[in-house]
């Protein structure tokens, strides 16, 4: 019996010629034979060799191929099994989709990291707090100043595929510089700066603008964010070329603990302080951070409030004097609540649409950081539960509020800078009395006043009806030079029927040839209030909530369906738990309304001069009696006054914010079930508000979704345990994109440096870009969509550049040598970086302070902020094809 041995040895691969050599040797008892293999392209040729070396040659057109060395086979973790015999096209294909699957596994992952960051940094402790009146009280605090947290954690957070990359890469090369993590984070802080900044200038919609708000924290973000570039360049072309030293990898990573303490120094207006003299102030409180509180920190503040009512603001707010835009209390919560229904089984439990909107109401009313738009972008990427709900459209009241709110804390200037006129009416809404026969409804213009402009002015039907309830307006108004207001007058028909209020509108409209701008009121809304009948009589509200320290109560009663005539209703008091005379000094009395008047108030006087000795909530009850010249009681004929002890105020209203509170506690998943059943469901469950994009990222994500189900849940030890598992996926699965975009490259031809700012700083950049443009939109502010840029700009330098570069300089330098980095396309990207970042932000100033650009840093009139954004997209256009350019060896970069 013959045996026979076959040996393979490593063949020989030449890529520029296409040419591979392999050589078989075959050992039998008879014979050794060997047999050379070459390859050139599709051409095989096969030479053996025999013992008495004697040769034959064979072609064939099939080629030989090694299993184990082949074309585009080295990656850290890739390929996982042989693809020698697969066609590079298919493998450059499957290597992009599964790219791309990992981007969204990513943005996924990094979602619960953001919010196990969230978690962490909202810690609070107790501190107590001297009153100026003596005695001290206890107050929450949160352990995080926000700048830090922005800076740290959350830059942490955002970065993290970046700064991993770069990391696992140095790691995986043997502890050699690659060009895929620095050329991905390089590419990213472009993308970040000149395209999200373009993004968000030009998506300000209608002239409004946004502006940093706090100018000082930015200064040194900024300045950061272009030193940290011309640090590298120092570094590799200045001090030590081509190499690193193990005191400038050092150096480079202490600079963001620096960074940090820089920005915390400025925001406490620290320097400032050095030169005016120093003063202490430990013992105040700030309001600006007291209403400047993170969502989960103002929760904790209403949830404690409920649980012991300690007082926790500055001042013991009473309903009367809650504003709309205060983080003290969102007023529209308890407003609506009280008014909506006359349901007694239904009045304090607020309906599930008024509770959401009432939760968007605060989301869109409160300063935000970067990681809340980032998580709520990258949901809507997956297809996961949002964290900003959908208005519903039926909840008109508080709508109506979060439009008030906006107009009263943004600037918007429609004129383009005193360019153009602006015309809108005086007020959305009017209102009228059907027997008055006119209603005179308001025009006014702003802006530039100089030139004569005409408008039309035309009315349509609502529920009332033209012709039978008024008659129809349709007329050009002319505005002579440096006239501001002009009047219109609606005649208004009265009839001797009884019909419920009705209402029609009045809009703008343009007339051709003519040029200026709408205002925001440009339709009318005008309300006919039937007073044809005396009218019913109701109180406002069902119950009344009135501090013990207040010395009088008002008690609204309102005249519905009909107004004409002079009436009267009687009234009384009665006693529950507070006392007529002692609490109180009620009994009975008589309203009276003349003509025409739809509303008046019944006056109570307190008498409670004991209040904080007040230990329970003393109510009573304020009942509609007899009415006089024809009017009649309405369903609400019954209101319940309560008188709360000061101290407990803030715990009622507490008690009101957590059914508020109910829907954010859905934000967060605090158990395993709730984990898995957001996972296995689209849009978290909430089907009604899914789009039909939701369910297709939905499925596409569902395997991702349902492994990071596996996570603890955040509020599991403060967020830890999912902080460190979070931030390992993350480092897997950054592992796995540079393999993925390293492989995809080579099939495709592409340098690393080039795929890495191009692709894969695209993909990680994907989620901020969404939150950029979501938080510009929502806040009133820049400072969390643009002003968060330069902030992570430079942290990736100092974190994702230092951290490896450490690694690695002790490597080498444990091995008695050093750690060499080529300067060449990553030198030349940074220096083309460098040079658009200052363009960049020299424009940022220079629209802050030109009217031109709307005196602000986003949005603005509509030439201004195209152009700026055209600028800034040229600016990245250029800086792509530079550098690839420069790595195609196109053109020659010498240093």
């Amino acid at each position: 019996m013959n045996t026979t041995t076959n040996t393979i040895s490593p063949a020989t691969t030449n890529e520029t010629m296409n040419t591979s050599q392999a050589v078989i040797t075959t050992n039998t008892t008879e014979q050794i034979t060997t047999n050379v293999i070459t390859t050139i392209g599709n051409l095989t040729t096969s030479t053996i060799t025999d013992q008495n070396n004697s040769t034959m040659s064979m072609s064939t057109g099939y080629m030989a191929f090694d299993p184990f060395n082949y074309r585009c086979s080295k990656a850290l973790l890739l390929p996982v099994i042989s693809e020698a015999t697969w066609n590079p096209g298919v493998r450059a294909f499957l290597y992009l989709v599964a790219l791309l699957w990992c981007f969204l596994a990513v943005a996924i992952i990094a979602d619960i990291f953001m919010c196990s960051i969230e978690k962490i940094t909202s810690k609070t402790r107790k501190i107590r707090v001297a009153l100026q009146g003596g005695g001290a009280e206890v107050r929450e605090v949160k352990v995080w100043n926000d700048t830090v947290a922005n800076l740290s954690l959350l830059a942490l957070g955002t970065s993290a595929p970046e700064i991993l990359l770069s990391v696992i890469e140095i790691v995986g090369n043997n502890f050699q510089a690659g060009d895929l993590g620095p050329g991905t984070i390089v590419g990213s802080a472009s993308f970040n700066l000149l395209v999200i900044s373009a993004i968000c200038i030009m998506s300000i919609p209608g002239g409004d603008v946004r502006r940093i708000n706090n100018m000082k924290v930015f200064a040194v973000t900024a300045f950061s964010c272009i030193f940290a570039y011309v640090w590298l360049i120092i570094v590799l072309v200045g001090i030590s070329p081509g190499r690193v030293e193990i005191w400038e990898a050092f150096i480079t990573l202490l600079f963001f603990p620096l960074l940090i303490v820089i920005a915390f120094l400025a925001e406490k207006n620290f320097f400032i302080k050095c030169k005016q003299g120093n003063t202490d102030n430990r013992y105040t409180v700030n309001d600006e951070e007291n209403t400047g509180m993170a969502l989960s920190d103002r929760k904790s503040y209403y949830q404690d409030a409920s649980k012991d009512g300690e007082p926790k603001g500055k001042d013991n707010p009473s309903f009367d004097d809650i504003e709309v835009n205060d983080a003290k209390v969102p007023a529209i919560v308890i407003e609506h609540h009280e008014h909506e229904t006359d349901d007694e089984d239904n009045m304090h439990k607020p309906k599930k649409d008024e509770v959401k909107n009432a939760a968007k109401l605060m989301m869109r009313n409160h300063n935000h950081n970067s990681g809340y738009y980032r998580i709520n972008a990258i949901r809507r990427l997956s297809g996961s539960k949002r964290i900003i709900p959908t208005k519903k459209q039926n909840i008109r009241e508080i709508y109506d509020l979060v439009k008030l709110s906006e107009k009263a804390t943004r600037y918007k200037d429609a004129s383009e800078g005193g360019v153009k006129p602006v015309i809108e009416f005086t007020s959305p809404t009017v209102a009228v009395l059907e027997s008055q026969g006119q209603v005179r409804i308001g025009i006014r213009r702003s802006g530039n006043i100089a030139p004569p402009v005409s408008v039309r002015v035309e009315t349509g039907d609502g529920s009332a009806q033209e012709g039978s309830d008024y008659k129809e307006y349709n007329d050009i108004i002319h505005f002579a030079a440096n006239e501001e207001l002009q009047e219109v007058f609606i005649d208004i028909i009265d009839d001797d029927e009884w019909e419920e209020d009705e209402i029609f509108f009045v809009r703008l409209s343009a007339v051709p040839g003519q040029v200026f701008a709408f205002g925001e009121h440009t339709i009318c809304e005008v309300t006919i209030i039937d007073d044809d009948e005396p009218g019913l009589l109701r109180f406002a509200k069902p119950s009344i909530i009135v501090r013990g320290s207040a010395s009088r109560i008002k008690i609204p009663v309102q005249r519905v369906n009909g107004a004409d005539g002079n009436i009267s209703v009687k009234w009384k008091t009665k006693d529950i738990s507070a006392k007529h005379g002692k609490d109180y000094d009620g009994g009975e009395g008589e309203l009276k309304f003349v003509s025409g008047e739809t509303n008046k108030f019944i006056v109570i006087p307190l008498l409670g001069t004991n209040n904080e000795k007040r230990e329970r909530d003393d109510s009573f009850e304020v009942e509609l009696g007899q009415c006089t010249g024809g009017a009649e009681l309405g369903k609400l004929n019954r209101t319940i006054v309560t008188i709360v002890n000061d101290k407990e105020f803030v715990g009622m209203v507490g008690r009101i914010m957590s059914r508020t509170f109910s829907y954010l506690d859905e934000i967060e998943d605090t158990s395993y079930i709730d984990q898995f059943k957001n996972a296995m469901n689209v849009n978290g469950g909430n089907i009604e508000e899914a789009t039909f994009v939701d369910y297709i990222f939905h499925f596409l994500t569902f395997i991702w979704k349902i492994i990071f189900a596996f996570i603890p849940p955040v509020h599991f030890l403060g967020g830890w345990p999912t902080f460190l598992i979070s931030l390992a996926m993350i480092g897997f699965l950054t592992a796995l994109i540079g393999d993925l975009a390293s492989l995809f490259g080579c099939l495709i031809g592409l340098e690393d440096s080039i795929t890495a700012i191009t692709l894969v700083a695209l993909g990680t950049s994907m989620p901020d870009t969404f939150a950029s443009k979501t938080a510009a939109l929502m806040e009133r502010y820049a400072d969390s969509s643009v002003g968060n840029v330069t902030g992570s700009n430079s942290v990736n330098v100092f974190l994702g550049l230092g951290l490896p570069w450490v690694i690695a300089s002790i490597y080498w330098e444990a091995k008695g040598s050093t750690f060499q980095v080529p300067v060449g396309s990553l030198v030349f990207s940074v220096i083309l970086y460098t040079i658009a970042a200052v363009i960049a932000l020299s424009l940022l100033v220079i629209r802050r302070n030109v009217k031109f650009f709307g005196n602000a840093e986003l949005g603005g009139p509509t030439a201004g902020k195209i152009t700026c954004g055209v600028i800034f997209i040229t600016l990245w256009v250029l800086y792509v094809l530079f550098s690839a350019l420069q790595a195609k060896k196109i053109i020659s970069f010498q240093i």
